[in-house]
């Protein structure tokens, strides 16, 4: 009758909404949008597609919500390093943090952002959307982080905000793609060594 809908949305949840949800963060950072289908998130997740459907929407609807967990989660450094005393030590927060979340044991290797946008087809373009918001919005919270370092002194006035954050960034992709091959977390963290060796020095105020 028409009311067997509203009662079954009104019942108690036969699962936990976070665990799945955490289920299903694995399966798109392993396997990307496109590669991920119904099957491999409900087998994941443990329940059916109905659930799924009126717990988180649709696959994309899912998909941002995963995204959301991973930002506020694994790839919660970008967020921390923001907070470091100087630009070089936000580069270097962000850049090992890159190597932790992208080698870390019991998780997919490499980055969601990077590993969710595999092969996406036209129908997965609004999950590259999401993806391209998110990573554009890392590189302004950087390159906004150095510009202030720039006004504190911390970066001589002649550096370039927006070049270090492209910089910081393209790290910290690359190390993602470089542990999806395989490289392992002290080899990463000669990577970023490395990198770190082209920062420019400290330029402190003079009074």
């Amino acid at each position: 009758m028409g009311g067997s809908g509203s009662t079954a949305f009104g019942r108690p949840r036969e699962f936990d909404i976070d665990e799945a949800l955490e289920c299903a963060m694995q399966v798109f950072w392993a396997r990307g949008y496109d590669g991920t289908s119904l099957t491999d998130l409900t087998g994941a997740m443990g329940i059916t597609k109905s659930s799924m459907y009126a717990a988180f929407g649709n696959k994309e609807q899912l998909f941002r919500k995963a995204v959301k967990r991973y930002a506020e989660g694994p790839a919660s450094y970008a967020t921390r390093a923001l907070h470091e005393p100087t630009a070089r030590g936000v580069a270097e927060a962000f850049l090992r943090g890159a190597v932790r979340t992208t080698t870390s044991p019991g998780a997919p290797a490499g980055c969601l952002s990077v590993q969710g946008a595999l092969a996406l087809s036209e129908q997965g373009r609004p999950a590259h959307d999401v993806l391209v918001d998110w990573r554009n919005d890392a590189g302004v919270r950087l390159e906004e982080r150095f510009r202030r370092a720039v006004d504190e002194g911390d970066l001589g006035p002649d550096a370039d905000p927006r070049r270090l954050a492209r910089f910081v960034m393209t790290m910290g992709f690359g190390i993602a793609v470089q542990a999806a091959n395989g490289l392992g977390t002290a080899e990463l963290d000669e990577i970023a060594a490395t990198a770190l060796l082209a920062w420019p020095g400290q330029h402190p105020r003079t009074s």
